[in-house]
């Protein structure tokens, strides 16, 4: 019996390992919209992890110990029952939920079963744009790649889904330009919706979905050389890009910050009315990303966290009663990044 005992308490263990509720000298006095906060991932490079319909459940990217290109994963949305996805090949990124439970992803598997190459950084910091990213559609049970929505010879990526659960908004590279466009999920009736020069992607729904919040560059004389130079190596780089709201055809855009600063990582809050966003605004070495709050008008500006690490990637759930984030804070080694999930209060 006893040794049936230890089972059960391992197993227990195991268990609420999952998540580690941070302790009352862990909290941010001025993290005062945040409380219950607790950790979900513990170590490795967690990215991007997005909120199912139903609010129980997680996908977003890891890179582990294991791994030498990011790839997919769920869990529920205690931290529990975390599995890969994805098939271990080639690198992943941009996961989201579909209303069924199924999710979409982009990855290079199709075309070389090995990780592409790291950008070269002797550029600058920049953002690689893979030509073999392909975006699909996979069961989360099995892992089993169920359809191909996006493919082609361009990069097709940043996929999220409209909250009717019938719209996909992806970022691809056209006419040597990074855009935004719309389609069904089934992949047809694609639609472009962006057409300044610049970097249009990152978007997300709002909650009616009759508006897409986003991130873009607009880059104007040398910098607009510099930059499309660097789109035709499938380069792309991040320091400065601003928010910006559209009504779901791409008219009505709607500059939402103007600050200098790197902006990105944008979602609407549940009541439609305000923006959560990553930004460096506030750090002169642009270094460091916190959260922060505004009206889609531009005005109302709060920051949110204050960790001193980088808090990025956030998602509040459907009610508006949780927000799911990722950041640097509490590592046990240099260079993970964790999954967060806490109370929000308003």
């Amino acid at each position: 019996m006893f040794k049936y005992l230890l089972i059960v308490f391992a197993l227990l263990n195991g268990l609420y390992a999952q998540q580690r509720v941070l302790s009352e000298s862990e909290y941010i006095p001025q993290e005062r919209h945040l409380k219950n906060i607790r950790m979900l991932t513990f170590e490795g490079e967690n990215a991007e992890a997005y909120v199912s319909f139903d609010n129980r459940s997680l996908v977003f990217q890891r890179r582990g110990s294991e791994e030498s290109c990011d790839q997919i994963y769920v869990m529920s949305i205690d931290g529990t029952g975390m599995k890969r996805i994805s098939n271990g090949q080639g690198r992943t990124t941009c996961s989201y939920f579909l209303k069924d439970g199924s999710i979409i992803y982009a990855t290079t598997a199709f075309n070389d079963p090995q990780c592409p190459p790291s950008p070269d950084f002797s550029k600058g910091y920049v953002w690689p744009l893979y030509p073999t990213y392909d975006i699909v559609r996979a069961d989360t049970s099995s892992g089993k790649i169920v359809s191909t929505i996006i493919k082609g010879a361009n990069y097709d990526a940043e996929a999220t889904v409209s909250p009717d659960g019938k719209s996909i908004v992806y970022t691809s590279i056209v006419d040597n330009d990074i855009e935004l466009f719309t389609c069904s999920i089934d992949g047809s009736n694609i639609r472009r919706i962006t057409h300044m020069p610049g970097y249009d992607g990152g978007a997300f729904f709002s909650p009616d979905g009759k508006k897409i919040v986003f991130r873009a560059s607009r880059p104007s004389g040398s910098d607009l050389e510099k930059y499309t130079s660097l789109v035709n190596e499938n380069l792309v780089r991040p320091s400065k890009l601003d928010i910006y709201v559209m009504d779901v055809d791409g008219s009505n855009i709607i500059r939402v910050t103007n600050n200098g600063a790197a902006n990105f990582a944008p979602f609407m809050h549940p009541d439609g009315s305000r923006i959560i966003f990553c930004s460096n605004m506030d750090d002169s070495k642009g270094r460091n990303f916190d959260l922060y709050l505004i009206n889609i008008d531009g005005t109302g500006l709060e920051r949110i966290t204050y960790s001193g690490e980088f808090d990025g990637f956030p998602m509040f759930t459907s009610d508006g009663k949780s927000l799911v984030f990722c950041s640097n804070r509490l590592n046990k080694k240099n260079g993970d990044t964790n999954v967060f999930i806490a109370d929000w209060l308003d």
